[in-house]
């Protein structure tokens, strides 16, 4: 729809305006009458007339600015929105910066925070160093899957160009058999709510024995059968009472704890943006501080928040699922095959087809390719996707696209959206700023 929107007065505004105009006629009148009157000898009453007039007027004044900006509230505000920092000279993109945003549905100022250096540990399961090494040692062990060719590491690769992923559509488990889902990445898992594409596990040590005895995946029969291989393998028995002096068991449950302490250990906290969040005003490009104010300003903070950038990590303060595509009929649905999983239903009764888990954004220009089925190659199509069918946006190149007018018959009141077309170049400076979510997990490697 086209910018160009006359506001007209509603009849309630129209009284409203009119008594200031015959307020401030009557304020005139007053201090007319009161100076005629009052003999200039009279000094004292004179400038009581005097001050008397100029109040009626002055309120007359504040009557007529409130009426205004009732009226014109959004291009009044533009007019006189200055911005609280400058980056860059006036020429430069960071001007675009700290304009005011009509439209946005995020708390302002929006807050970006660092993603702390450690992940937070249940009390039930504190960190020790022997526990570490022994989920280590578990999590690279292939001899925990069926026919001992997979490890959790085989779908969840530390290496530098993997991001705590495999690099799949969809994982492959024992004997070639083929998985439905694309695996999460392990990194800053730690820092999840709930685990899983649709949720289903509460804790890291939850999830942990979920993959060994999913039949696709790493195919143990059962949980006995799972311990039954660990306490067959001689080194363990030293490692789990080393991990375990007051219960040196090799269980479900102390397996469990082992895996899930040495995730909690898979964390990246320096990457880019956080140095830049920190202080270090050099960390981040141009284009990527660009790209950083349009993540905001479109809106994905809604689902991708915190320093997880994961409404499910546990800086979260909204539900940890999310409709996908919220949006319903794009060519992307068909395209990408978006609605033939059914997520969260497929697991829960009753639940709504096609809710998801928030995934975090770490890392994710690691981890391609990308959505639940790993249907898309390309982080800047998962960008447009997003933006169409989760957040309403028009991908458009035009000026006259980039503000939506809509009328509230019942409200008798406009809304006005700006920067509601995403652009190229803005999809672009959004993907740029992703980039800058990511670390160096090779470290983690072995």
């Amino acid at each position: 729809m086209s910018s160009d929107i006359n506001f007209d007065l509603g009849a309630g505004q129209i009284e409203f305006l009119t008594y200031g105009i015959v307020l401030a006629g009557a304020g005139f009148l007053v201090l007319t009458g009161l100076v005629k009157e009052l003999a200039p000898a009279e000094r004292r009453r004179w400038m009581l007339g005097v001050a008397l007039g100029t109040g009626v007027l002055a309120f007359t004044l504040k009557i007529a600015f409130v009426v205004l900006f009732s009226v014109f509230s959004v291009p009044m505000l533009d007019m006189l929105a200055t911005p609280q920092k400058t980056l860059a000279g006036e020429n430069s993109n960071f001007a675009q910066l700290n304009r005011f945003r009509s439209g946005t549905l995020l708390p302002s100022p929006y807050i970006w925070q660092a993603l702390p250096h450690e992940a937070p540990t249940p009390t039930n399961n504190p960190q020790t160093p022997e526990k570490i090494a022994l989920g280590e040692n578990l999590f690279f062990d292939k001899r925990l899957s069926y026919d001992r060719t997979l490890s959790c590491a085989s779908c969840h690769e530390l290496s530098i160009n993997r991001g705590g992923a495999d690099g799949l559509p969809a994982s492959v488990g024992i004997y070639d058999q083929q998985g439905t889902r694309n695996a999460p990445t392990v990194l800053n898992s730690a820092f999840q709510r709930v685990l899983f594409w649709d949720g289903r596990a509460a804790s890291l040590e939850e999830q942990a024995l979920g993959p060994l005895v999913n039949p696709i995946e790493m195919g143990m029969p059962s949980i006995a059968s799972v311990e039954a291989r660990i306490q067959s393998i001689p080194d363990y028995a030293e490692k789990y009472s080393s991990a375990f002096p007051e219960n040196p068991v090799i269980n479900a449950e102390n397996t469990a704890k082992a895996i899930a302490a040495y995730e909690r250990t898979l964390i990246t906290p320096d990457s880019p943006y956080d140095r830049f969040v920190r202080g270090d005003d050099s960390a981040l490009t141009e284009q990527q501080i660009l790209g950083m104010a349009l993540f905001e300003e479109t809106g994905c903070p809604l689902c991708h928040s915190g320093p997880n950038f994961s409404e499910a990590s546990v800086f979260g303060v909204t539900a940890v699922y999310r409709s996908f595509p919220t949006i319903s009929g794009s060519d992307y649905e068909e395209k990408y095959q978006l609605t033939d999983d059914l997520g969260l239903a497929a697991n829960t009764p009753n639940a709504t087809r096609g809710v998801w888990r928030v995934p975090s954004l770490r890392n994710v220009s690691l981890t391609a390719p990308y959505l639940h089925n790993g249907s898309v190659d390309s982080l800047e199509e998962v960008v447009r996707i997003m933006a169409t069918v989760q957040l309403g946006k028009t991908l458009s190149e035009k000026p006259e696209d980039d503000q939506q007018v809509n009328w509230s018959t019942g409200g008798r009141s406009f809304q006005v959206t700006r920067n509601h077309a995403l652009t190229d170049d803005e999809v672009d400076n959004i993907v740029a700023f992703l980039k800058a979510l990511s670390s160096d997990p090779a470290s983690f490697n072995r």
